[in-house]
């Protein structure tokens, strides 16, 4: 066993068995983070085969990750969403192949014929999405990756500013639960708009810094 599935959750207890399993049946190790979950998050993981560090507190995705790749023994890494629908081992394997190969530092998921909303909204922004697989080392070297709650556009930045190889791979009937469905129309809105707002902020502080 020579990767890790590490997956951040909070609240997600409908769905983060779904995802435990198909991690486990692809192989790999899981370790799901709960951060601060106010549900039942933790049991429905580890029910599900999942090591699990749970936070006292939600820290937000960035803070969760970077607990749980303290954590990760394992040379390479696979990071999922906890609310992915559709998922299945040949996914992984699609994401793990390339980087176990040595052809790219990082294989970035997209969701494709998952459903239309998802889809449109991982081709808009597919530099947001959490589907990774890459080395656990070269994870650990991105800088300021708990500098703002989600950690995606850090890891983003420095696949850019090392030159590293990476590419998207299609996710085929792969989708995740939307955060207007999960938390309700207007305060999944909400959510959505402040997760933008602090990725336009930290694309800003990013360019300054250049």
């Amino acid at each position: 066993m020579d990767t890790t599935a590490l997956i951040p959750a909070y609240n997600e207890e409908a769905r983060i068995g779904s995802v435990v399993r198909v991690a486990r049946e692809a192989g790999l190790a899981v370790l799901v983070v709960d951060d601060g979950s106010t549900d039942r998050t933790a049991q429905a993981a580890r029910a599900a085969g999942a090591s699990v560090l749970r936070l006292d507190q939600n820290q937000g995705k960035s803070a969760a990750l970077a607990h749980g790749l303290a954590q990760v023994k394992t040379p390479y890494l696979v990071l999922l969403d906890a609310d992915l629908v559709g998922l299945k081992p040949e996914h992984l394997e699609q994401m793990l192949e390339p980087v176990r190969k040595g052809t790219l530092e990082m294989a970035i998921g997209i969701f494709k014929s998952g459903g239309l909303m998802t889809d449109i909204g991982n081709r808009a922004t597919p530099f947001l999405s959490g589907q990774r697989a890459c080395k656990t080392e070269w994870l650990r070297g991105v800088p300021n990756l708990t500098a703002h709650r989600w950690p995606e556009p850090a890891i983003t930045d420095h696949l850019a500013r090392t030159g590293a190889r990476w590419a998207y791979i299609e996710l085929k009937g792969a989708s995740q639960v939307m955060k207007e469905q999960k938390r309700g129309l207007w305060k999944g809105f909400l959510m959505r708009l402040r997760m933008y707002a602090e990725l336009v902020l930290y694309r800003l502080g990013s360019r300054s810094r250049a």
